[in-house]
C-alpha cells in the first residue's frame, strides 16, 4: 500500500484559530499575534472560506495600517479598538501597495474575504465578540 504525503509549512499547521462573532455571524479567524505572523498575514493564499479570516492582534492600540503586496485575493479589513468596536472598514485589492489605515487607535484588525462586511450589513460602531480570549500581541 502506498500513502501520499502532503507537505505543508509548519507555520500553517501551527497557526492558532479563534472563534469570533460579528453581528449575528460566526467567524473562524487565524490569529496573528506576533510580528512574523502579522507580517506574513494572508500572503500567497488562493482561497478563504466564506466565514474564514485572520485577526491581527497588536501589542498596543495605534494607527495600524495594512497593505496587500503578495496577497492574491481581495480582502476587507475591519480596524477594531480595544473595546471590540469596529472603527472603520476598508476594501483592499490584491497585489497592491496602497496603505489602508485605522481612523483611530486600533488594537485589532480582522481581514475577511473581499466584501464580507458590506454583504452582511456590518458597519463601523458594531462590536466584535471574542477578542478578549485572544493572546496578547507581541
Amino acid at each position: 500500500m502506498l500513502f501520499g504525503l502532503v507537505l505543508m509549512p509548519l507555520s500553517v499547521l501551527a497557526q492558532p484559530r479563534a472563534q469570533l462573532t460579528v453581528g449575528m455571524y460566526r467567524v473562524v479567524a487565524e490569529v496573528a499575534a506576533d510580528e512574523p505572523s502579522r507580517a506574513r498575514g494572508l500572503m500567497f493564499r488562493e482561497h478563504l472560506g466564506a466565514n474564514e479570516g485572520m485577526v491581527f492582534v497588536f501589542p498596543v492600540a495605534g494607527r495600524q495600517c495594512m497593505w496587500m503586496k503578495n496577497t492574491l485575493i481581495p480582502l476587507s479589513v475591519a480596524f477594531i479598538d480595544e473595546a471590540g468596536r469596529i472603527l472603520n472598514i476598508e476594501e483592499m485589492a490584491p497585489r497592491t501597495l496602497d496603505s489602508h489605515c485605522a481612523v483611530a487607535p486600533a488594537r485589532y484588525a480582522l481581514e475577511m474575504p473581499g466584501g464580507w462586511f458590506r454583504e452582511r450589513g456590518i458597519a463601523p460602531g458594531m462590536r466584535v465578540e471574542g477578542l478578549e480570549r485572544l493572546p496578547a500581541g507581541r
